[in-house]
C-alpha cells in the first residue's frame, strides 16, 4: 500500500471502491506462496466481470540475506497458477537479477572522481582550486 505524502490537507488514504479484491494465500510450504486476488463488488460479492489475479512469491538467498521476489502468473484458475508457478518464478528471478545488475551499474558509474569538478580533491573544499597540482 502506498499513501500520498502529507501536504496542507494531510495524508490521502482513500480506497478505490471500484477496485476491491479479497486476498487469499495458498502455499505448499516448500517452494513458495500464491496470492489469489478475487475481485469484489462494493457490497463484497464476487465481481465476475473481472478476472482473478494470481501473484507468486518466492525468495532467493543473497549475501545480504533472503530477497523476496514477486511475480504475476497468467492463469484462469488456481490449478493452472500452481502448474505455471515454477516458470513464472524463474522469470521473476531473472528479471530481478537484471534489475539488480542495472542498479549496480548505475551506482558504479556515479562514483565521484577527485578533480572532476565535484566535491572531490581539494578544489571543492576550498583548497587550492580545481583539483590541479600547484607547485610552489
Amino acid at each position: 500500500m502506498a499513501l500520498r505524502p502529507p501536504d496542507d490537507r494531510g495524508v490521502e488514504a482513500n480506497m478505490d471502491a471500484d477496485n476491491l479484491y479479497r486476498e487469499e494465500i495458498v502455499t505448499d510450504r516448500k517452494v513458495g506462496t500464491l496470492r489469489m486476488m478475487t475481485p469484489l463488488t462494493k457490497d463484497g460479492a464476487h465481481d465476475i466481470a473481472r478476472a482473478t489475479l494470481f501473484i507468486g512469491e518466492a525468495q532467493i538467498m543473497t549475501q545480504a540475506g533472503p530477497l523476496p521476489i514477486n511475480f504475476e502468473i497468467e492463469a484462469t484458475n488456481l490449478g493452472e497458477a500452481v502448474a505455471k508457478f515454477g516458470e513464472a518464478a524463474k522469470e521473476g528471478v531473472e528479471r530481478t537479477v537484471r534489475e539488480l545488475q542495472e542498479l549496480r551499474r548505475q551506482q558504479q558509474s556515479s562514483i565521484v572522481v577527485p578533480g572532476a569538478g565535484g566535491m572531490g580533491g581539494m578544489g571543492g573544499m576550498g583548497g587550492m582550486g580545481g583539483g590541479k597540482l600547484q607547485l610552489p
